[in-house]
């Protein structure tokens, strides 16, 4: 992957895909799929800044599988690879 730092308190993400088969055997094809709604974080931004000039961290770490908003976030494609963008507040939970 190219080298790409997000800025402030925004977050590269990887979508994880979902297994094809489902209970019962049911195959649904990608046409049909919604993407998924879990991803693994790639990159972290520095955190955002407040107004009296201080950083607040971001919670979330490169690494980290987390659970975001269905409509969240920026897709972008680097390497012929689609990652999401976006911001700490679009992440709903960390999966542990």
């Amino acid at each position: 992957m190219k080298k790409i730092r997000p800025m402030h308190d925004r977050l590269i993400v990887e979508r994880l895909e979902e297994a094809e088969v489902r209970k019962g055997g049911i195959i649904i094809p990608d046409t049909a799929k919604e993407k998924p709604q879990e991803g693994k974080v790639i990159a972290v931004g520095a955190g955002k800044m407040t107004d009296e000039g201080k950083r607040l961290p971001v919670d979330v770490k490169a690494g980290d599988r987390i659970l975001f908003g269905k409509y969240s976030g920026s897709e972008v494609k680097l390497d012929d690879k689609e990652y999401l963008i976006l911001r700490e507040e679009d992440v709903l939970a960390i999966l542990e």
